[in-house]
């Protein structure tokens, strides 16, 4: 038999023999994590029910990312009360969203020249729509530009957040946040409530200390590595911005600072 009749034979051999599909992990319907990794256990026995609503624009990317916190509100929260829209520029013509945007009780947290802090929001004339950007710091940036419809909206900050969770997740600086967190403090004050902190940071803990369980690391924020001579990549104007008024509010308190999600 001749090489080339030995080779179209065995090409017919391997044609003929089933191709099993990959055996899948059992995957959660809530989460749609692998069980194995799954946090729906550390969620509220039963959804929190807030007044107003949780909008998350939401860019693309960030759908991919497998450590993401976004899902920890869409499952911790009443069906309705978190609404997610991805795209890197809004409204897109959609009509539900642009009405949204437009109703006056809709705020969007992000640290302009023009937000005010949430805590001077009066909260009996909600309930509000919370505007929250999901994505990494330059994508929100990207998305907020972009964004024409956002530049006219009642904007507000969180002054004081505290340290952030998301320990396996480089933060910008020391006061930045996960979006879950961000929208936790921000319900947390609206809704004079603080079972959002009792309750909703629960699965963020599991997903970490599950992370850090199997060989992932702490992480410290920019601000921090910076500091401390250990950011291996050169920092941008926005960044040195930041950690200059961090340095401003540690002498002055009263000076606010930005916090912004990621």
């Amino acid at each position: 038999m001749s090489e080339l009749a030995l080779e179209s034979s065995a090409w017919e051999d391997l044609a003929n023999i089933p191709a099993d599909p990959p055996r899948m992990r059992p995957v959660c319907t809530k989460c749609c994590r692998p069980t194995q990794v799954c946090w729906c256990s550390a969620l509220p026995s039963e959804p929190l029910n807030p007044g107003g609503r949780i909008v998350l624009l939401q860019h693309p990317a960030e759908e991919k990312r497998s450590l993401r916190t976004a899902p920890m509100l869409s499952v911790g929260l009443a069906p309705g009360k978190c609404l997610i829209y991805k795209g890197k520029k809004f409204p897109r013509h959609d009509m539900e969203l642009e009405t949204i945007l437009a109703d006056k009780r809709s705020l969007l947290l992000y640290p302009s020249a023009n937000s005010v802090p949430i805590e001077q929001i009066d909260p009996s004339e909600g309930p509000y729509n919370l505007i929250l950007i999901d994505g990494t710091w330059p994508q929100a940036k990207a998305i907020y530009h972009s964004s024409t419809a956002l530049h006219g909206m009642r904007q507000v900050k969180l002054v004081s957040s505290g340290t952030s969770s998301y320990i396996i997740r480089t933060q910008p600086t020391e006061g930045c946040l996960s979006t879950l967190e961000t929208a936790i403090e921000a319900l947390s004050v609206l809704e004079r409530d603080d079972r959002y902190r009792e309750h909703l940071l629960q699965p963020l803990h599991v997903l970490c200390q599950f992370q850090l369980a199997n060989g992932a690391v702490t992480h410290q924020s920019k601000e921090f590595l910076i500091r401390h001579n250990q950011y291996p990549k050169l920092i941008g104007r926005r960044l040195n911005r930041l950690l200059k008024q961090a340095d401003n509010f540690k002498d002055d308190p009263t000076e606010p600072t930005e916090s912004k999600s990621s």
